[in-house]
């Protein structure tokens, strides 16, 4: 379990996904919600966009952090040859979406940011996702049983869709959930280190 001395780690995160998560690592902690408008400069690359947009969603919290505390942010995107995927505004769009990543690899990016009142550290993940052709009816059955329109790329790796669409992946799997623990334990036990 990782140790978070005397320091409370504040989740900003309204996804029920990153909540499950973070309870893996740290059982205890609290969670704050801020309406951010998440927009970043057309001209970032797009691997370079979640680590912007956590670092933007972090700059919402820094004025209400106790220097007890320590903030983590993140932001998720699929992104398939330069261009990204973000969550489908609705039952058309999630089609277009999954036929467009059908049959071809793509890239899952998260970008994580932790703040205490004083410091900042970021970093960022990617994992290779890839699916398999999928047919017009597995699609339509997916997006009107399990309705992704909160995921980026219009799918979760942990419904339907992953189990039956997914050939291969390359990287963390909890990434492509929401949140890579493995690299977060790191980075957060090493971030805290610095705070002493």
């Amino acid at each position: 379990m990782l140790q978070t001395k005397d320091y409370r780690i504040i989740l900003g995160s309204k996804s029920p996904r990153r909540r499950e998560l973070l309870t893996h690592l740290i059982p205890d902690f609290d969670i704050r919600t801020k309406e951010i408008e998440e927009l970043y400069p057309e001209t970032l690359p797009a691997e370079e966009v979640p680590e912007y947009l956590a670092k933007l969603k972090a700059s919402a919290f820094i004025d209400n952090l106790d220097d007890k505390e320590v903030l983590i942010t993140s932001d998720t995107i699929v992104t398939l040859e330069g261009r990204i995927y973000e969550k489908p505004k609705d039952e058309d769009d999630a089609i277009r979406i999954l036929r467009e990543i059908s049959g071809k690899t793509h890239e899952v990016i998260t970008g994580v940011c932790l703040q205490n009142k004083s410091s900042q550290r970021s970093f960022c993940v990617h994992t290779k996702v890839r699916f398999k052709p999928l047919s017009m009816d597995e699609i339509i059955y997916y997006i009107q049983t399990f309705k992704p329109y909160d995921k980026a790329g219009a799918y979760a790796i942990q419904e339907w869709m992953g189990m039956i669409g997914i050939e291969s992946i390359e990287g963390d799997y909890f990434n492509v959930v929401g949140l890579p623990l493995f690299r977060l334990n790191q980075e957060l036990s090493a971030f805290i280190k610095t705070l002493d």
